[in-house]
């Protein structure tokens, strides 16, 4: 993805809590579009390769979850976090971590991550296919920073984190805050 590049058109297969539904897991499905997330909002997305893995559960995640406050006061409406996870596997992490103002976009099968150029192997993990590791700012699904690790390839040794990072992006607002100010 490119700076002033659109977000493609991509359906989500969600659950959502619908005490209606009953039992032990009150949950039906809920099909939600790139125009249900993005459209209207400026908000900041990023992706990583997986649920439960410690870099993003230890760091990435937990950092914009705590930062949030910072990124409303720069004008994100929303922060989402999305990975090549299934509903069922994104709202129990969701729930692990205690979330209250992230939300998170299950790309189960990553139709979105392969859109957009993120999707990669990662076989040499077990993983399969995921998501690389990238953060963006995206104003009404119209993209205004991408903020991508080095080294985007199949299979990678590493797990390159830093350039996704909540304080990278928020640098990143800051600045251009100041800019628009001056």
């Amino acid at each position: 993805m490119q700076t002033g590049a659109t977000l493609p058109h991509v359906t989500f297969k969600t659950r959502i809590r619908d005490e209606a539904v009953g039992g032990p897991n009150p949950y039906r499905w809920q099909d939600k579009t790139t125009e249900d997330y993005f459209a209207g909002k400026r908000v900041v997305l990023f992706s990583l390769p997986g649920a439960f893995t410690p870099t993003c559960s230890t760091y990435h995640l937990p950092g914009y979850e705590n930062g949030f406050a910072d990124f409303q006061a720069e004008g994100i409406d929303a922060v989402y976090c999305m990975s090549v996870n299934d509903a069922f596997v994104m709202n129990k992490w969701a729930e692990a971590q205690g979330l209250q103002n992230v939300q998170v976009i299950p790309d189960g099968s990553g139709e979105f991550s392969r859109r957009v150029g993120m999707l990669v192997r990662k076989d040499n993990l077990g993983f399969g296919l995921r998501s690389w590791r990238y953060a963006a700012v995206v104003n009404d699904g119209v993209v205004e920073a991408w903020f991508e690790e080095p080294g985007l390839s199949d299979n990678h040794a590493e797990d390159p984190y830093g350039v996704s990072s909540p304080e990278t992006v928020l640098t990143w607002l800051r600045e251009e805050s100041a800019e628009k100010a001056a």
